[in-house]
């Protein structure tokens, strides 16, 4: 059984070299880019289980790598960002980071979110979500991982998918924000409303008709989201 393999993408080689000696005590096995060119070709030669990835790169910056990115593959991404750069942290959850940590930055703090997002990477036991639910122009295959609005595949994130499987196993209950939070994140993302409403505004942009106005996923002001019609 391989390790837990991670793509570690700076372009600070004391970064590089700091963090692949603490990854690889930690038990992962470790690939390193120095730029966002160099970290898309290691992803998809190298099929890594997560992404560690800096903003501030040369030749190909960590934003536009994370676009590039998602266009061919879901794995987790955690963003590290200048202390203070909200808005380059908000633009990073916007194109399907999972996560993110603020330079400078705490290493075991990151080891400790790599293994949080390592844990979520394991499917719910017991589960009661059927493996297909339609509602109007929506068909979601959950166990293909499929989701299909007025026939046209749509494509889901990690993140995406466990926001739409947490909402639809709960269809007819209101999910307040602590607890999707808690759900999709971990507990100690309990009070993170952001990232959650980040994650929201993607995942309608892709299944709802006109975002603007959901009809699939509605919100409770200050409380949390619903799926209103329970599963057929």
């Amino acid at each position: 059984m391989r390790k837990f393999r991670i793509l570690v993408v700076d372009d600070e080689e004391r970064i590089i070299n700091f963090l692949r000696s603490k990854l690889k005590a930690s038990g992962y096995e470790v690939l390193t880019a120095n730029n966002g060119l160099g970290g898309l070709e290691q992803a998809q030669a190298q099929e890594p289980d997560l992404i560690v990835l800096d903003l501030l790169m040369p030749k190909m910056d960590g934003l536009e790598m994370l676009k590039e990115l998602r266009s061919f593959s879901a794995v987790p991404v955690i963003i590290l960002t200048a202390k203070g750069a909200d808005a380059d942290r908000i633009k990073g959850l916007q194109l399907g980071a999972d996560d993110y940590l603020p330079k400078p930055f705490n290493p075991d703090e990151l080891v400790a979110r790599i293994e949080a997002i390592r844990r979520r990477l394991e499917p719910e036991k017991g589960s009661k979500i059927r493996e297909v639910f339609n509602l109007g122009d929506v068909t979601i295959d959950f166990k293909k991982h499929n989701v299909v609005v007025s026939g046209e595949p749509k494509y889901l994130t990690r993140i995406e998918w466990l926001l739409l499987s947490q909402l639809a196993s709960n269809a007819g209950r209101l999910m307040l924000y602590e607890d999707l939070l808690t759900r999709v994140w971990g507990p100690e993302y309990r009070d993170d409303v952001q990232i959650l409403r980040t994650s929201i505004s993607r995942l309608r942009g892709k299944l709802e008709s006109d975002p603007s106005s959901p009809k699939l996923i509605r919100t409770v002001p200050k409380t949390g989201y619903i799926i209103d019609q329970p599963l057929p």
